[in-house]
Order: C-alpha cells, then structure tokens, then sequence
C-alpha cells in the first residue's frame, strides 16, 4: 500500500560524515544568508551583484540567487499568486540554506513582499547568519525606472499582482540595513552591507 505523499512519519535524516563547520573552516569563511527585498527596479540585483564582487575579491566564496532566475528554473511553476508567492519564497529559503550549509555566503534577492515569508526564510536559515536588507525606493521613483517594462504592463492590466500596483508590499519594520536607492549610490551601498557582513 503506497503512503500518502504527505506522511512524513518514515523520513530519517541521515547524519553525515562532513559537517557544516567542516565545510566553512575549509573555505576558511562563516556562511550566512543576506536576504534583499524591495520592490521591482529598487536595485536589489545590482547592489548584491555589486556586493558579491566584493566579497570575491576578497576570497570569499558565494552564489548569488537572482528572484527571476529562481523563476525560470526551480520555480517556474508557480504564478504570483499569494499562495505561490508564499511557496516561492519557502523554496528560496530551502535552497539559501542549503547552500550556507555548503560553506558559502549566499546572497538572495526576491522582492519577498510579505512580513511572514520573510520571518520564514529567516526562521529557514537555521543557524547561520541572516541579513534582511531593505532596499528602498518611492514606487514613483520605481516606475520611472522601470527598466524591464513591467510596471507599464501593471498599470496596463496586463499584468497581474505586480507588488507595488494590485499587490501590497510590506516593507520590513526593522530590516538589518535599510539602503535608499535615491540618496545611497551602488558602491556606498555595497561598502556598507560587506563591512557589516564581514568587517572588511
């Protein structure tokens, strides 16, 4: 008789020989999670970009997952639904966590627009540091740079539950940094979240 594909009562975790620690102490670096949420054209792709070059040119070891790259692959069943968006951002969270106990400082940026899916992904990060980092920018500012078209095409109705325009975005009350696009240049921003990730 087959299981119900929710039953998890026969699933056994295997303890293996290679620990996490094992794994950062050979990369000689503390893993962790910074999590970028904002909403669309905030500036989210190009300050972790901007961030993780400087964390490689230091010899740090990172990966950087990218919202719309999740979206293309892992999650690309998923709409943008409420309920999807929740699933989305759980896989994120999975995966980031998956890839701190490698070793690695893993930058994530998703427009994650709800509190609760955010307190998840940092309930999901276990052990390992997590910092929430809020990019900032006035949706009136957003949409003037739109550089993907996308919030012309909300306006339009040709898209749906775009955060910002049909869908709400809850910005963090207390994020670990908050960083304004329209006061705070790239190379700032990026200066700013790898001293308080790594003190360099």
């Amino acid at each position: 008789m087959d299981l119900p594909i929710d039953n998890k009562s026969h699933i056994y975790p295997h303890a293996f020989s290679v620990s996490t620690r094992d794994r950062a102490e050979l990369l000689r670096q503390t893993p962790g999670i910074v999590w970028f949420t904002g909403l669309s054209a905030a500036g989210k792709s190009t300050i972790a970009s901007a961030v993780e070059l400087r964390l490689h040119r230091s010899g740090k070891h990172t990966f950087l997952l990218d919202g719309d790259t999740l979206r293309t692959g892992l999650c690309r069943d998923l709409s943008f639904s409420n309920e999807h968006r929740h699933e989305n951002i759980r896989r994120a969270g999975e995966v980031s966590r998956l890839m701190a106990d490698a070793g690695l400082l893993v930058l994530v940026c998703a427009i994650s627009p709800f509190a609760a899916d955010r307190e998840l992904a940092r309930a999901l990060a276990g052990p390992h540091r997590f910092m929430e980092v809020h990019v900032h920018v006035p949706l009136a500012v957003a949409e003037r740079r739109d550089p993907k078209g996308l919030y012309k095409l909300a306006r339009l109705g040709a898209i749906k539950n775009f955060t910002g325009i049909d869908s709400p975005y809850e910005e963090p009350a207390a994020p670990d940094i908050r960083i304004n696009t329209t006061q705070c240049s790239v190379a700032d921003a990026a200066a700013l979240i790898t001293q308080q990730l790594c003190g360099t």
